[in-house]
């Protein structure tokens, strides 16, 4: 019999319930030949996720946001059900902690479009109750409102609950919303990086996250 550790998880999407990275990185890239002429590092790519897409736009290259923004979606939309994929035993974690009575929710920084049709690829929208996505607030990561949103949609408050997530602003917007915070090491933060920012726990396997949050 599990006895779970938290009553509320709360789960970041990109890097962490989906295998998103690639997909994300050759968006970005598309949108960099197409407008731009030139491709970015992507290790400097890989350290805009979790943010805002249309904001890591505008720090990058203001004068042409907009068309790098409209260029990444439509391609991002085109050549998602291709290039997504599951990480091994994170869609039964969720389904475990449902069954145990644990209120689960999704606070993203992307797009609810994008979000959704992510979700219900990888077959995750069952097993989750509320979905934060970027046009829910005006604030973001590592800002702790989406997460405080998905509490409040959920009915649950921040003492007994947990946020998962892979990268530094995760952890910090966990922090933020006085809610415990678990990071994981498969998505595109640095493992270095994640602990240097003091997590409740830093886990590397779907099995380890499983029992770090069911016992």
């Amino acid at each position: 019999m599990t006895s779970p550790r938290w009553s509320t998880a709360v789960f970041d999407l990109d890097g962490t319930l989906a295998d998103t990275i690639h997909l994300i990185v050759e968006s970005y890239q598309y949108a960099f030949r197409t407008i731009l002429g030139h491709e970015e590092d992507p290790n400097v790519i890989r350290s805009w996720i979790g943010r805002p897409l249309i904001n890591a736009f505008r720090d990058h290259s203001p004068e042409h946001a907009d068309e790098l923004y409209e260029t990444y979606l439509k391609w991002n939309a085109d050549n998602t059900e291709r290039l997504i994929s599951g990480y091994d035993g994170v869609r039964e974690v969720l389904a475990d902690l449902r069954a145990a009575g644990v209120h689960v929710g999704v606070a993203t920084s992307k797009r609810r479009e994008s979000a959704q049709q992510a979700m219900d690829i990888l077959g995750l929208s069952e097993h989750v109750e509320a979905l934060v996505a970027m046009e829910d607030t005006d604030r973001h990561k590592p800002d702790p409102t989406p997460l405080l949103l998905a509490l409040e949609r959920m009915g649950r408050g921040s003492n007994n609950a947990v946020y998962v997530g892979d990268a530094v602003v995760d952890v910090l917007a966990g922090k933020a919303a006085g809610m415990d915070a678990v990071a994981v090491t498969w998505g595109a933060g640095r493992e270095e990086a994640l602990h240097e920012v003091r997590p409740t726990a830093v886990v590397t396997t779907a099995a380890e996250l499983r029992c770090t949050l069911l016992g």
